[in-house]
């Protein structure tokens, strides 16, 4: 590991557990509160330590960026102290083992959609779905997700450069706005995902310049990831406004495909007869068959 990673790691190690203490209050935490004289709005170094059994010598090392040699039993007493949710856990144990000596392998991502996942695509007739990496880079598309996801398809960001991404288009094209009805939990989403593959995958420069576009272009963008939210991306319901069919309250799943590292599948399934389902029977009678992959994943 080089020392310029060695610096990151520790800077990402204290942000994240410093805004994690600052969000629980000692009320929360179940300590009792002496005086109204707190200079800080969260738990203190100290009252952390002592929810996680440990010394505060230790946890203000830990606290900044020294996780390396950190235990599993440690890092579970911590995440305990901390109240950290599932994600957050995840994120802690990745961040524990980029700090070590050794560093950690860079995680591979598969660049390529294999025949088998572009066929199993094309078969996916009545169901909009695409496969994605982790940057939110769309690796290939169904006619139907190529339809459902038109806007960003047609967006000028990707006219002159590839693939298209749909973290770019949330943060650096205002036609985003119309197309996600809840933007800002799209974006909060988007940004809690990407921070989430940092832990995972430190030394991905194409990850690393993303987010390095994405901060200088957007202050949007800047502020949510200064927040070190974490978020898995599993199952959900997205409400879109397609500007063929209107508004569309679509339940969704991502599920990561084994054999090709770093590569999802999603895939949004209305309910039967719902009008989220007329519309999309009505958007399908509209387009071509045949699955899109899109140019500048060569």
């Amino acid at each position: 590991m080089t020392d310029h990673t060695k610096k990151d790691v520790a800077a990402e190690v204290r942000e994240f557990l410093g805004t994690r203490r600052a969000r629980i209050t000692p009320e929360r935490a179940g300590l009792p509160v002496y005086g109204g004289n707190r200079r800080v709005a969260g738990l203190r170094r100290e009252e952390v330590a002592l929810l996680a059994g440990m010394s505060v010598d230790y946890y203000v090392r830990l606290e900044r960026g020294n996780l390396a040699g950190a235990s599993d039993s440690v890092l579970e007493a911590l995440a305990h102290a901390l109240q950290l949710n599932e994600a957050e856990r995840t994120h802690l144990y990745d961040l524990a083992r980029a700090a070590s000596p050794s560093g950690r392998r860079p995680a591979v991502t598969s660049s390529r959609v294999r025949p088998t996942i572009l066929r199993l695509l094309d078969s996916m007739t009545g169901v909009p779905a695409f496969v994605r990496n982790a940057r939110f880079d769309i690796m290939a598309a169904n006619a139907l997700g190529r339809a459902l996801y038109a806007p960003l398809f047609d967006s000028p960001l990707f006219a002159q450069r590839g693939p298209v991404n749909s973290a770019r288009f949330l943060f650096l094209d205002p036609a985003s706005q119309d197309f996600w009805v809840d933007w800002d939990k799209g974006a909060d989403d988007a940004v809690a995902f990407l921070r989430t593959e940092t832990g995972r995958a430190p030394h991905d420069k194409a990850l690393t310049d993303l987010i390095g576009e994405l901060t200088t272009r957007s202050s949007d963008f800047a502020r949510r990831w200064a927040r070190h939210d974490v978020k898995f991306h599993r199952s959900g319901l997205k409400n879109l406004h397609h500007p063929l069919v209107g508004d569309l309250a679509l339940p969704y799943e991502a599920m990561e495909l084994p054999s090709d590292p770093g590569l999802r599948l999603n895939f949004y399934t209305p309910e039967p007869d719902s009008p989220e389902q007329q519309a999309l029977n009505l958007l399908a009678s509209w387009t071509t068959t045949g699955t899109v992959v899109p140019s500048g994943n060569d």
